[in-house]
């Protein structure tokens, strides 16, 4: 059994599966702590100098926010200074979904002492200071909306740095009818699909190939395997993506046009999220969010003299941190307990080794930290001269995959 660590994610063997904006997104967090704590102070120091009972229990709430930001910033912290550390066998990677699932559970609490609080007011109402309450509801929305910017840093982060490519299809119409052409990355290395666009429409992998044309005349012939509903290229389409694409089918050659285009950042990809940065951004927009309900039910209740409608804000907002605290603790946890959020890779890492004849017989891919997956692959081959480098090398292609372990047997001795 070897352990391998390709070296496009650092030379050695180190096991830093830090996100690529950890840093960052600590010293975001920090900053959202340090305006929270002074709102804070103003609020409880100027309650406490002009009587206001209002603006000390705003300043006490923001306390509590404060503290959820705490937990995301340590966890920053603790797992950048133990990074190196060899008692976390796979790192300290999952620090940041550890905190981010306290932080789904905090905010379920929040939820719940919320619709309490609302539940209470509806059977009990209480007089409301409105000329108190309104504008405090207002400042600490401008608090939740500066500290959404500074979480955001102005560039819509959120910690993601992978890439790729929209999908671009051509269409092809054969004797034998319409197929989709297509090349496909997300998150592995580019490569041809062809898809039937009917039913009725079946090719062969073994008759079909694709031969790229460069402006400069440089050519590229790619073979075909059948992954069952479509044909896909056992080669990677090396970069720029401008190119001639001539499909040599049995009924006849087509040639469809690719150009490159732009990337965009895939801020939905499980396998590269940052969840503590995301948890202390689903904090501050549930704050934000409860403000903004207050604030109208606030104005509605003075305007019309309609008082149920505070509570009714707050029920509403408990459902919607309840809603956003239970994606949250679902997302982490499946991180936590090791759970494959990224089947693609584990399908094309299958299909890397079994297109070359070999027999995978066992294979486990998970998430290590934002952005690196760990593989445990068994593989039966019947080629002795493939040993576990060989299929390190085979496997350091896959972008994110960033620790590997492989065991090589004999084809023989696993049938």
């Amino acid at each position: 059994m070897v352990d391998f660590k390709d070296a496009a994610f650092g030379a050695g063997h180190d096991h830093i599966f830090l996100g690529v904006g950890h840093e960052k997104n600590e010293r975001k967090t920090w900053a959202v702590i340090a305006l929270c704590s002074a709102m804070m102070l103003v609020e409880i120091v100027g309650g406490s100098m002009f009587g206001s009972l209002a603006l000390v229990a705003d300043g006490l709430h923001m306390s509590t926010h404060a503290g959820a930001m705490l937990i995301a910033a340590l966890a920053y912290s603790y797992a950048r200074k133990h990074a190196t550390d060899s008692r976390f066998v796979f790192g300290t990677g999952k620090l940041g979904d550890l905190a981010g699932f306290t932080s789904a559970i905090v905010l379920a609490m929040i939820a719940l002492l919320i619709g309490y609080e609302a539940a209470s007011r509806f059977l009990s109402p209480v007089p409301i200071h409105f000329g108190e309450a309104i504008p405090i509801a207002a400042v600490g929305l401008f608090v939740n909306l500066a500290s959404v910017w500074l979480l955001n840093g102005g560039d819509h982060d959120h910690g993601h740095d992978d890439h790729a490519h929209e999908e671009e299809v051509q269409k092809i119409f054969a004797p034998s009818g319409v197929f989709a052409v297509s090349i496909f990355e997300d998150g592995v290395p580019p490569v041809f699909r062809i898809t039937p666009a009917t039913q009725t429409s079946r090719l062969d992998a073994t008759a079909v190939s694709v031969t790229t044309v460069q402006p400069d005349g440089t050519q590229q012939v790619f073979a075909l395997a059948d992954r069952g509903d479509y044909l896909e290229s056992k080669e990677d389409i090396p970069e720029p993506h401008s190119f001639t694409a001539i499909v040599r089918m049995p009924d006849g050659e087509f040639g469809v046009e690719f150009e490159e285009h732009e990337h965009h950042d895939d801020a939905d990809e499980a396998a590269t999220r940052d969840h503590n940065i995301g948890a202390a951004y689903i904090h501050v927009m549930a704050d934000a969010a409860v403000s903004v309900l207050a604030i109208i039910g606030l104005v509605l209740a003075r305007a019309f003299g309609w008082l149920w409608m505070d509570p009714l804000a707050g029920i509403i907002g408990a459902l919607v941190i309840a809603n956003w605290s239970y994606g949250l603790m679902r997302d982490t946890g499946a991180i936590l307990l090791d759970m494959n959020c990224d089947r693609r890779m584990a399908e094309n890492v299958r299909h890397a080794i079994e297109d070359l004849g070999d027999k995978v017989v066992d294979l486990h891919v998970w998430r290590v930290g934002p952005g690196h997956m760990s593989a445990v692959v068994s593989v039966a081959t019947d080629e002795t001269q493939r040993d576990s480098r060989f299929y390190h090398a085979l496997l350091g292609r896959f972008m994110g995959l960033s620790h590997v372990t492989v065991e090589v047997q004999p084809l023989q001795t696993a049938a």
